[in-house]
């Protein structure tokens, strides 16, 4: 298998790198100064290994490639926000052989939130979930870092439609021998719903900054609360904290002193966007589905996305001022 990484930022370099250490092919897709970095310098990747510098093919688009190969696996690493466009241009590539990648190929959704699974099943034929539990930084271009130990992190996957089958497995065989715990599972979507509800505070974490306060704990809680009671309403199971615990026992032990998450992080990259429309924004889309109030989603969403847009540094708000925010939102509801 030739494994084609679309969106070589924290998560998919991270695990592109370990795929490549371990002697899977691996091509890079990323654009502008990354990219740059990517063809002139290598992906330096440092790990709880120590840190390797890797000289892997890189594209930034499909037209780089030439025709996909049938033993192509697309792994998409984009965040959700771009991953229309991602998922449009793949999947109307041309596969040797005939047909399209769409068609043809595997996607795996290496995302946080719950969207891009639905996105990808609309477009392509044989989609995969991927529950991405691997704490990763990506501030600099070409760098990356991810420091978990013993496993670099865990990826639960399986077919977003339910099931598995013989392509999960190959697949998380070699996810394991490149240093990543990768569970088989029947029911993926309802560990990305669990994970969903632990990413509700990226938010908070990109706007009031990544140092721990029992404020900052407190909003998250109430947070979690009312996406607990939209996933109930809408009868939308996810794995327990006790189940995810036990997945995480003595596998993925994260040093202190990481800096801060996906959100946090783009804010510090200037990217424009973050992905709070399809983190907390799926907990309000439940909501109004099934009648039940989000109003502290709604103000992490609004405020996460106001920071984004313009350009406000990561952790310029206080968090009395964000939580006045969400208290004000309630009291409304």
């Amino acid at each position: 298998m030739r494994y084609i990484i679309i969106g070589a930022g924290a998560v998919g370099a991270t695990i592109g790198g370990r795929l490549a250490e371990a002697g899977s092919e691996v091509v890079l897709v990323a654009r502008g100064a990354h990219a740059e970095a990517l063809r002139t310098d290598g992906l330096r990747l440092t790990t709880a290994d120590g840190t390797r510098v890797h000289r892997l093919p890189v594209a930034d688009g499909p037209a780089g490639l030439g025709a996909l190969r049938p033993d192509d696996v697309l792994l998409l690493a984009v965040k959700t926000q771009d991953a229309i466009a991602a998922l449009d241009a793949w999947g109307d590539a041309e596969v040797a052989g005939g047909g399209t990648a769409a068609q043809r190929l595997p996607v795996l959704c290496a995302q946080n939130g719950v969207e891009s699974e639905r996105l990808a099943l609309r477009r392509f034929a044989r989609v995969y979930g991927v529950c991405v539990w691997l704490p990763s930084t990506f501030l600099e271009p070409g760098v990356v870092s991810a420091l978990c130990a013993p496993r670099t992190g865990i990826l639960h996957l399986g077919r977003a439609a339910g099931g598995a089958d013989a392509t999960a497995r190959t697949i998380a065989a070699d996810l394991a021998k490149a240093g990543f715990d990768a569970p088989v599972v029947e029911d993926v979507m309802r560990w990305k719903y669990a994970k969903l509800l632990g990413n509700l505070g990226n938010a908070i974490q990109a706007t009031t900054g990544p140092e721990p306060d029992p404020a900052k704990a407190a909003l998250l809680l109430r947070a979690v609360r009312e996406a607990k009671a939209v996933l109930l309403a809408g009868g939308i199971p996810y794995a327990s904290d006790a189940e995810q615990s036990v997945a995480r026992d003595g596998k993925v032990d994260q040093p202190a002193g990481v800096r801060g998450g996906s959100s946090w992080q783009s804010l510090a990259r200037g990217t424009g966007s973050v992905e709070a429309d399809y983190l907390n924004g799926e907990v309000c889309l439940l909501g109004r589905l099934h009648g039940v109030p989000t109003p502290v989603n709604d103000v992490l969403r609004h405020a996460a996305n106001i920071f984004a847009r313009e350009g406000l540094p990561p952790g310029a708000m206080a968090i009395a001022d964000l939580t006045a925010l969400a208290d004000e939102a309630a009291a409304r509801a």
